[in-house]
């Protein structure tokens, strides 16, 4: 289990929003990766590789990139990273594509807004490039799957990556 901070560190004493000095802390290789879940009907996922606006999950990746890029200017606290590496993968699977991105810089902060940012932006990409046939669509299950690097250490999401179910098809979720 991981230990829980005993404060937020984006507040002042004050309780006052402010962005964190990071200044003295070292530069380190830093990598996170984050999930991202869109739930499409069959006649959807059917109907992918005939899109008349392109692939849309060439599309998804190309938008998470750039994203993940524009992380500081999308979320006020965020620090500007170099990133010197992202990756966004779109794949087809059961009831939906799954989305996951990684994020990668040597920094005195760590990546895990830009990989959670990456695979938001993603994931909206294929909604917007798919909503002309379902309405319906769902985005689920933006997480961060894994980090490494920094003060904190490494975290590593428990049970797997079961993005692609249900709630209460999971393991350890039953319905009432």
């Amino acid at each position: 289990m991981s230990k829980v901070p005993h404060k937020l560190s984006h507040y002042d004493a004050a309780g006052q929003a402010h962005m964190v000095d990071v200044a003295a802390k070292p530069a380190t290789r830093r990598e996170a990766t984050a999930s991202a879940f869109v739930e499409l009907s069959e006649a959807v996922l059917a109907a992918l590789p005939a899109n008349p606006k392109g692939n849309p999950l060439e599309v998804a990746r190309f938008a998470g990139i750039q994203a993940a890029k524009q992380t500081s200017a999308l979320i006020p606290m965020c620090h500007p990273l170099a990133l010197s590496f992202i990756d966004v993968q779109a794949t087809v699977v059961v009831g939906g594509v799954r989305i996951e991105a990684t994020a990668a810089t040597v920094a005195g902060t760590g990546v895990e807004m830009e990989a959670m940012t990456a695979a938001s932006i993603a994931a909206l990409t294929v909604y917007d490039m798919t909503k002309a046939l379902d309405k319906g669509i769902r985005i689920r299950e933006i997480v961060l799957v894994r980090k490494s690097g920094g003060k904190s250490g490494d975290y590593r999401r428990n049970g797997g990556n079961h993005n692609h179910l249900d709630p209460d098809q999971r393991e350890g979720h039953a319905k009432p």
